[in-house]
């Protein structure tokens, strides 16, 4: 029978799809067989005919796990779940039976499983099943996983964990993710001593990475549900700063940092061809990660044809650049399988997590 863990969170955004992969290629190196379930997935996509949770589908293809994507992904919720369920057209018995089913098998097959929750304690609830009540069901232990702060984590940990106790789901720690490394050591002594006395094991996550935080070129390019242009071998690039080309083209140029996504109106012509020219620069290349073309004005004919032959990646958006702006700011960047930067960049830094003390937890 399986070892397994499941990661929680105070909230979304925590971190836990990064711990989950972390887990997955630390519990490698130590057990032969590692799987991986979503009890339930809030963020599906369709896959082989399957309705599947984005979580599940990366970690099948970065671990190649795909044959077993059905288990991996029991309860996928379809856009009128929660109104199904609500209207009884679905019960909590027969998905609580899926879950349980699809752990049962994975943890004939594995050695370990890592079972990803869902956004904080409660979230599932509406369905008659919180994260809470899933952990209990499947008889997982717990790790709760934080941002960084002191005394907003402290608060989000208690309000979570008074739910999971009482759904008596056995929460054994937390990972302190996101941590600023200038208050590092001050920000775990106080978490330490504020968690440990009432049992939960304080245990390092990642420090705040812009890596994992910022966004794709495929990422924007699936935002806005248009198809990226230009050098697709691009589309992992990590995009660190967000800027509008507002100004005149010689200060859009100079104000570049490092890997930008530029905003840009359609009939800036004069810039297009530019910063079109710029991208066969090598210093150049590596301040321009891409271009969003926004406006309901096309792009002039010839201007077109040098942005189509320079192969700068970019996207055409007929919104206004205001609206762009707006959107990628409120935007937050979630890990897919097609981020290899990012996947390769988790696991090349996945040591800093102790596995060796998450396991004895266990």
């Amino acid at each position: 029978m399986a070892k397994k863990i499941f990661i929680a969170a105070t909230g979304q955004n925590c971190g836990k799809t990064t711990m989950s992969i972390s887990l997955m290629h630390l519990a490698r190196k130590k057990y032969q067989r590692v799987g991986f379930i979503k009890p339930f997935g809030p963020k599906t996509v369709m896959h082989d005919d399957f309705l599947v949770d984005m979580d599940a589908l990366l970690m099948a293809k970065a671990f190649g796990l795909e044959e077993d994507i059905a288990l991996m992904s029991p309860v996928s919720l379809h856009r009128d779940f929660t109104k199904d369920y609500l209207m009884g057209r679905l019960d909590d018995l027969s998905l609580a039976n899926c879950i349980k089913d699809a752990v049962r098998e994975l943890e004939e097959k594995y050695d370990f499983l890592v079972i990803e929750g869902a956004g904080h304690g409660g979230v599932g609830a509406v369905i008659g099943l919180s994260n809470a009540k899933v952990a209990k069901l499947i008889d997982a232990p717990v790790l709760i996983v934080t941002e960084s702060g002191i005394g907003k984590v402290i608060d989000s940990v208690h309000l979570n964990l008074a739910l999971y106790e009482r759904e008596g789901a056995d929460v054994r720690g937390i990972i302190a993710n996101k941590l600023i490394p200038s208050k590092k050591e001050i920000t775990k002594s106080f978490l330490q001593r504020s968690l440990e006395p009432i049992g939960l094991k304080v245990i390092d996550g990642f420090n705040y990475s812009p890596t994992l935080a910022n966004p794709t070129l495929a990422h924007i390019s699936k935002l806005f549900n248009l198809p990226l242009q230009g050098d697709l071998n691009e589309k992992s690039r990590i995009i660190h700063n967000i800027q509008l080309g507002a100004a005149s083209s010689q200060k859009v140029i100079d104000g570049l940092m490092d890997s930008t996504l530029l905003i840009l109106t359609s009939s800036r012509d004069e810039l297009i061809v530019t910063l079109s020219s710029l991208y066969h620069i090598p210093a150049y290349r590596d301040k321009i990660a891409g271009l969003v073309v926004a406006g309901h004005v096309a792009v002039s004919e010839i201007s077109q044809q040098i942005l189509h032959d320079s192969n700068i990646p970019y996207i055409r958006v007929e919104e206004t650049t205001a609206k762009v702006f707006t959107t990628l700011m409120e935007d937050v960047a979630k890990i897919t399988y097609e981020d290899q930067e990012k996947l390769n960049w988790i696991t090349a830094n996945a040591e800093v997590m102790d596995f060796e003390a998450i396991d004895a937890l266990l």
